[in-house]
């Protein structure tokens, strides 16, 4: 039996498609490409905008076509919040929302047996973390590690509270035994993610996000500790203290901005202003001089004039992040935002998009090429040609000589030069 599988999204769905896929290979199935034929398709789902149900949608009839006797399986975001729109394609055989990943198995032992359309999406109310784990990461020398799931804040441009329910955590004996056994497996670098990163442990008792980093700082073989994304909000006296005397959490961190104006703040419902914001920020560097620190920016919110953008450009700039990611604002079907008026016609949008970039590129070049000549940690990840590629702790993309060196290796490195893409560097030891 051979099975395909296609990710949309974020990396909390990356990790769960790598789930699948390892249960799928310790039952029998070879897995292949998505563009050739097989015998199951699974389709991971975003619907973080209607571009992304979009992009769903067709990712599933190329399924259904390529595969005209294949079991064709939908799971998460899109067929949780549209099961039934889901469930009429043609073609679809099981419809799964977020919750039940671990269950697909048993599900198409089902259909093979009753040959009837399945659907399980049910409401995600006082639902508890589903178990997942993973021992290897396919093709990649860092790992991802789900350890949290859903969110709480209720922004006001945002699906993702409906389509993932409300915060839980993965029981911390859990994390800690699917990182020691990375670890054991050869992986230096974890990357924790989940919908809601920092708010790990908001159901539990007595135990959150900083105390698990501190567990995490003590198992043997693990070199790196990656956060994929904490709000600003999450950075506590305790957080703080734990980044502070870390030696392993890497000199990046990802800090969600969204806008740099207050009145568009507050019609978010994101909950700080930019007094919080730049004051937490400069902690941050008070402890970890010379820290990435990168940002997500939505332009374009119902509301925002050229005078609130220019207050997010200048508070930006204030800032001096490392990195923007930068989306322009898409109105999205059950949410408060894509009701409210003023909406920002398209044409601007792009403008502000195309400004936003440009800065990004500026900062980006600005802060790496600030670093040449001083020293880093490279992760080698990639060989191509007679070059082998990797990240620096700070998260900046290097490479050096292919001299008998390989991947999953960590070398203290000189930076020579920088090009906007890359750095090139200098091996001073294996570490």
């Amino acid at each position: 039996m051979k099975a395909a599988f296609y990710t949309l999204g974020c990396k909390v769905n990356s990790y769960e498609t790598e789930v699948n896929i390892e249960m799928f290979k310790n039952n029998g199935y070879e897995i292949v490409p998505f563009n050739e034929k097989a015998d199951v398709y699974v389709i991971n789902t975003c619907s973080v905008t209607n571009t992304a149900d979009s992009k769903s949608r067709k990712m599933i009839r190329e399924a259904v076509k390529r595969g005209e006797n294949a079991i064709v399986i939908v799971m998460g975001c899109y067929s949780q919040i549209k099961y039934l729109e889901v469930s009429k394609i043609p073609g679809v055989s099981i419809v799964i929302g977020t919750n039940n990943k671990s269950k697909i198995l048993d599900l198409i032992e089902e259909y093979k047996t009753n040959k009837k359309q399945i659907v399980r999406v049910f409401d995600l109310k006082d639902i508890k973390f589903e178990d997942m784990n993973l021992d290897k990461f396919e093709n990649h020398t860092r790992a991802f590690v789900k350890i949290q799931d859903g969110c709480n804040n209720y922004c006001t441009y945002c699906i993702i509270p409906y389509s993932r329910g409300n915060v839980r955590s993965k029981p911390k004996n859990l994390v800690i035994k699917e990182i020691t056994t990375l670890a054991h497996n050869g992986y230096k670098e974890v990357v924790l993610t989940g919908i809601h990163t920092g708010h790990y442990g908001k159901d539990l008792d007595n135990y959150d996000f900083s105390d698990l980093l501190s567990e995490i700082e003590k198992i043997d073989g693990l070199e790196r500790i990656r956060i994929s994304s904490i709000e600003i909000v999450e950075l506590d006296d305790k957080f703080m203290n734990v980044l502070k005397n870390s030696k392993k959490i890497v000199n990046h961190i990802h800090i969600p901005l969204q806008s740099g104006s207050n009145a568009i703040l507050k019609t978010m419902n994101r909950r700080y202003n930019m007094d919080e914001f730049i004051n937490k920020i400069n902690e941050i560097r008070s402890i970890r001089p010379g820290i990435a620190i990168t940002t997500d920016v939505i332009v374009g919110f119902p509301g925002e004039t050229d005078e609130l953008f220019n207050e997010t450009v200048e508070s930006i700039k204030k800032i001096g992040f490392t990195e923007l990611h930068v989306f322009p604002y898409s109105p999205r079907e059950g949410t408060p935002a894509a009701k409210m008026d003023n909406q920002v016609p398209e044409q601007i949008k792009k403008e502000r998009v195309k400004t936003l970039i440009e800065l990004s590129n500026k900062l980006k070049y600005s802060y790496y090429s600030s670093l040449v000549g001083s020293e880093e940690y490279l992760l080698t990840e990639t060989i191509i040609d007679n070059y082998i590629y990797g990240h620096l702790t700070n998260y900046g993309f290097a490479r050096i000589k292919l001299d008998g060196n390989s991947t999953n290796e960590i070398y203290k490195v000189k930076l020579i030069s920088y090009n906007n893409e890359y750095f090139e560097v200098e091996k001073i030891k294996k570490c």
